[in-house]
């Protein structure tokens, strides 16, 4: 039962808090088959209710077997409170001492409600005070509200239990008709403290351009100072889900331009929050793990699902399962997506720009005298040297210092934007140039058989996309560096490619084989 010395000091009534907590709670602590130790099934919350029951020598499995549960109401994010029955043994010597002590009669049922406090206050008329209920005044409903602003206050999720006694069990029907008449007996405040690394993912979040939003079905004022504490909230303004319900649209659409923190909120909140932003434009990426949660997952451009306590429907919904249920990684994500995007465009940059290179030197070439500047098997050389091993260095290039220090692209603008389309161009058209001015001034018009100028064509190609490769390395300007430590891949491959150029030049059969003159 509740016997430990933690307890023995203790009014009653704490006991029959834990008792409750572990009986109206659908989670389970079960025995890791490997490790030996509890492992929760269900939902963190009633986990934490469990376990802080534990500490008191009360557990769930040894209540259920003599209070068993005969009926439920199940929680309901718009009443944000459950409500279990459980039938009392017919000999009292089973009953555990704090319910024992509470029996006035002889009712055969008792009812346990958990929920949030606000939503208790509402369907309670009595209070559990010196081991006895008495009426919920205005002093006593003060008293209770400012006991759970005080825990509020502080960063902890409060949940509140009453409890009630039946004659019989209801029916299907009659199961909205438990919770009222309630007694509360208690509260339990519990703190759920981000994790070390979240409030630096809140920071660089910021830094990027991404605006991170706190919606929570908690108190506003647990909200409130777990947003402080991030940094996710500059000016503190809280909305709670009963000031989203007489707000228009239009109000709406300027709340979410300057809160950040929407409190006591339910599904269709969130939703509401997720097409208001969407409206300014805003692309948004929405977290969830519940049921409820699935319109606004599938309505937000991103949802993101829990991995661990996210339901099988959340996950559905979702275009991204988080496996770690830490949101330190979806900034880790963010990061490594603008990554790839960098590094698509500097390929494409590299690449398109070399190739357009060696188009105008193949089509203009012929015009100024020389015949075709490159053969085929040149060609399908140059390609595998540059598009191939430097577009394969390129490709690692690891983040730019500023990668999560500037504003997300803007997701209407064209590939090319940002002035890659003109790079592109003018790097692309001074390759050919360079090219076509060192072939014209090795051409020996009196010795046409002489390819000596179609050698230095074919290296000076392959060289200038090296120098092409390392420039195309920097997204902006400012990062710029030649470090060998940032991208060591690069420069193996750029090696590769000055090697394997001069051994074309110079091992014997290879010249011959690509039809080239020893440049020496």
């Amino acid at each position: 039962a509740c016997g430990k010395n933690l307890f023995e000091n203790k009014p009653k009534s704490v006991c029959m808090v834990l008792i409750g907590g572990a009986l109206c709670n659908d989670a389970w602590l079960r025995p890791d088959p490997k490790t030996g130790r509890l492992q929760l099934i269900g939902d963190p919350t009633e986990g934490a209710l469990l376990v802080a029951a534990s500490y008191a020598d009360v557990y769930k499995y040894k209540l259920i077997e003599i209070l068993p549960r005969v009926a439920e109401l199940p929680f309901d994010s718009n009443r944000k409170r459950m409500t279990t029955v459980h039938q009392l043994p017919d000999d009292p010597g089973q009953i555990p001492p704090p319910i024992e002590f509470v029996r006035t009669d002889n009712s055969p049922y008792i009812s346990i409600t958990k929920g949030a406090v606000d939503s208790l206050i509402e369907v309670a008329s009595h209070v559990w005070v010196n081991d006895k209920p008495i009426l919920l005044d205005a002093h006593w409903r003060k008293r209770v509200q400012s006991a759970n602003d005080q825990m509020a206050q502080k960063g902890m999720r409060v949940l509140g239990v009453a409890i009630r006694w039946l004659d019989s069990v209801p029916s299907q029907k009659q199961l909205n008709r438990l919770e009222q008449d309630l007694i509360i007996i208690g509260l339990i405040g519990m703190i759920d403290p981000p994790r070390p690394e979240v409030k630096q993912a809140v920071k660089t979040c910021k830094q990027a351009g991404i605006r991170p939003v706190m919606i929570t079905g908690d108190h506003p004022l647990t909200a409130r100072f777990i947003a402080n504490e991030l940094g996710i909230s500059e000016n503190g303004k809280v909305i709670t889900g009963q000031d989203l319900n007489t707000m228009s649209e239009a109000d709406l659409d300027i709340a979410v331009q300057e809160v950040s923190i929407f409190a006591r909120v339910s599904p269709e909140h969130k939703l509401k929050i997720v097409q208001a932003l969407q409206s300014q434009g805003q692309i948004v990426a929405m977290t969830g793990d519940g049921v409820n949660d699935s319109p606004a997952l599938k309505r937000a451009d991103i949802g993101v699902a829990m991995g661990i306590t996210g339901t099988d429907v959340a996950k559905e919904a979702s275009a991204m399962i988080l496996l770690d249920d830490n949101f330190a990684t979806i900034v880790s994500a963010v990061e490594e997506g603008r990554v790839i995007y960098d590094n698509i465009r500097r390929f494409v940059k590299f690449s398109i720009a070399g190739n357009l290179g060696k188009v105008l030197v193949m089509l203009l070439m012929p015009l100024i005298g020389p015949a075709i500047a490159l053969l085929p098997l040149q060609l399908l050389w140059l390609n595998l040297l540059t598009d191939g091993l430097l577009g394969l260095g390129l490709g690692l290039e690891p983040a730019e210092k500023n990668t999560m220090r500037r504003p997300p692209r803007n997701p209407k603008a064209h590939f090319f934007s940002e002035g890659l389309g003109v790079h592109v161009l003018w790097v692309g058209v001074l390759i050919g140039i360079i090219a076509l001015a060192v072939g014209y001034f090795y051409y020996d018009a009196n010795d046409p058989l002489n390819k000596k100028w179609q050698t230095m064509i074919f290296t000076v190609l392959a060289f200038l996309q090296v120098g092409q490769a390392l420039g195309s390395r920097a997204i902006y300007k400012k990062n710029f560096s030649l470090d060998i430590r940032i991208n060591p891949t690069l420069w193996l491959m750029i090696f590769m490619v000055f090697a394997l150029q001069i051994a074309v030049l110079y091992v014997p059969m290879l010249d011959q084989f690509f039809e080239v003159t020893s440049l020496r």
